[in-house]
């Protein structure tokens, strides 16, 4: 019996101890494979070809290299990129699914007062602004007017008779167009697209006459001259495009409506992979060839810690409100 029972105690303690080794181990694992030890998918809410997956291609190829894992954009275009926030809003806040934050899905859509499946304020993280651009006012070469005067005594004349494509209702471009009918005095039909990038090939195509289009999508356009820029929407001229005047300098005041991008998680997202992606993010933005990037499509001012980006959200929502209040917009985002 006496035997029996040393055999037994003996047989516990190795499990005891195997048991043992085994957790020391998998938390050695655990902390030798820190987050991400697999893909990060980035949720883009417009389809490929638009100014959100041009920068967030730059943006993913960098980190993905940094990372040693893939970032693998997922385009959910529709809804002015308020179907893709839903999405994130909605995932695991792991860390393995981020929002292309937009101007759109995160500060003017939620201006309008508008019902929404998310609650902006609430549902997500803020972890990096990327950049801001202004749109650019751009024509088919065939249009009937390529300067601001000639579109608006052409516009007076042939109230509805000339077409604006946008990346959706509610959308920087769309706002943009309802601004400029605004001051301009005139009419104009709206034409919602899923994106940017069928609003660009509609227009090259001629089916629509103009677009107020992010600088990001449409300044490949403009370099090969399928169409033709007229003034751009931020009240400062873009180093990018320093010969365009600004559509407050064509007679305009105060017409300023530009786009930005960031990187936003789920809430409650762990602070710590929020540091982490922030720290990265600042790190790809002053690569030199992401830099250059950057410029060539006109995103400014990106980088900062996550509460300027929060601080910044908060206040371009008050903004948007403000305009829509002042300027009487009425946006249908149906």
């Amino acid at each position: 019996m006496q035997v029996s029972i040393t055999k037994l105690f003996t047989r516990l303690l190795c499990l005891s101890l195997l048991s043992s080794f085994l957790i020391t181990s998998y938390s050695a694992m655990a902390q030798s494979n820190p987050w991400p030890s697999k893909p990060v998918k980035l949720i883009v809410g417009f389809p490929p070809g638009g100014g959100s997956d041009a920068i967030s291609r730059v943006i993913a190829m960098n980190l993905s290299t940094m990372w040693g894992q893939q970032v693998i954009i997922d385009n959910r275009g529709g809804a002015a990129g308020t179907i893709a926030a839903d999405i994130a809003a909605k995932s695991p806040n792991d860390g393995y699914t981020l929002l292309l934050a937009h101007v759109n899905a995160n500060s003017i859509v939620p201006a309008l007062g508008s019902k929404l499946p998310y609650n902006a304020d609430t549902d997500f993280t803020p972890i990096v602004l990327l950049g801001i651009t202004p749109n650019i006012l751009i024509a088919n070469v065939n249009a009937p007017a390529k300067t601001i005067k000639e579109m608006v005594s052409y516009m007076k004349q042939n109230p509805n008779k000339i077409s604006f494509g946008s990346a959706g209702n509610g959308s920087t471009q769309h706002l943009a167009l309802e601004l400029f009918k605004d001051k301009a005095g005139v009419e104009a039909i709206h034409v919602p697209y899923k994106g940017s990038g069928p609003v660009l090939i509609d227009l090259v195509a001629g089916h629509i006459n103009y677009a107020f289009e992010t600088m990001t999508a449409a300044t490949p356009h403009i370099q090969n001259g399928s169409v033709i820029a007229i003034g751009q929407t931020r009240t400062k001229r873009s180093p990018a495009y320093k010969d365009l005047p600004t559509m407050e300098q064509l007679g305009f005041p105060g017409f300023e409506a530009t786009a930005w991008y960031g990187l936003a998680g789920p809430a409650k997202l762990d602070p710590k992979i929020v540091q982490k992606i922030n720290e990265d993010v600042n790190k790809v933005l002053k690569m030199p060839d992401v830099i250059e990037k950057m410029k060539v499509v006109g995103a400014e001012d990106g980088g900062g810690s996550p509460e300027s980006f929060n601080n910044f959200i908060l206040q371009d929502r008050q903004k948007w409100a403000k305009l829509v209040k002042e300027a009487n917009l009425k946006i249908d985002l149906n």
